[in-house]
């Protein structure tokens, strides 16, 4: 990723809450020019509105990342009003929780419509322009859910499986461009998505800690960028058991 100066495009999705929210002020309060993107133009001005006192500018453009068409339009706006864009965090999600009794077809093609499908539409033309211009940074925002499948989270844990595969596929390919791609796999982040969940989450971390984490791994070259890591090492061990002890452990999580 480039050296940080006023003069250094982001562009994040997702931004109006939760993590892509904190990382656009953080970005912002490391001088960066931040273009943030989210359905909600309330959300988005409020943001922008206390981006004010940081040295860096947070500009909204406010888009579905769910229409390919609406997000080329918004990143050749981007583009023309802020400048070439440096780093791209490709953030936009969603989260439904679903069990036995309630994942359904509809739930999944949600899930799957936003967290995958919206992600590949804003990844495909702005590595395009990346591509053309020999360099440049594409962050996949993932999670530890898509390594195992974890009770509550069928869906959603298939669509980020399905990211961290879209990110190992493309990286070989991307690398020879000059584009940096990374893939970022969070635990459990206390945002308005989480403060939904019914269950314990273990090594639950604050939303500006997260944002402080990601931001540290984009000046990185890893491929990978996950945090916590006590959470992560403890996922990453739970691919490779026995799957008898996998779901011995994994039963344990149900509801009582």
């Amino acid at each position: 990723m480039p050296e940080t100066t006023k003069s250094k495009i982001a562009w994040i999705t997702g931004a109006s809450s939760g993590i892509g929210r904190a990382l656009a002020l953080k970005m912002a309060s490391e001088e960066w020019t931040v273009a943030a993107t989210a359905r909600s133009v309330t959300s988005l001005e409020t943001l922008v509105d206390e981006s004010k006192i940081l040295p860096g500018t947070i500009y909204p453009f406010a888009a579905d990342v769910t229409d390919s068409s609406e997000i080329c339009s918004i990143l050749e706006r981007i583009e023309t009003s802020c400048g070439a864009i440096d780093l791209a965090v490709l953030n936009a999600g969603t989260y439904i929780a679903d069990t036995a009794k309630t994942t359904c077809g509809k739930n999944v093609a949600a899930l799957m419509q936003l967290n995958f499908v919206g992600t590949v539409n804003c990844l495909h033309p702005i590595a395009k322009k990346m591509r053309s211009r020999g360099e440049g940074a594409i962050a996949v925002v993932s999670s530890l859910a898509g390594y195992v499948g974890l009770p509550g989270a069928a869906g959603y844990g298939a669509s980020k499986a399905a990211l961290i595969n879209l990110t190992e596929s493309l990286h070989p390919e991307l690398s020879k461009y000059g584009i940096k791609l990374q893939v970022v796999n969070p635990g459990f982040v206390k945002t308005p998505l989480t403060d939904k969940n019914q269950f314990k989450m273990p090594f639950l971390m604050e939303v500006d800690d997260a944002a402080d984490a990601l931001y540290k791994g984009l000046k990185s070259n890893r491929f990978e960028i996950t945090f916590p890591t006590r959470f992560s090492i403890i996922i990453k061990l739970l691919r490779y058991m026995p799957y008898k002890l996998f779901f011995f452990i994994t039963k344990r999580l149900l509801p009582s």
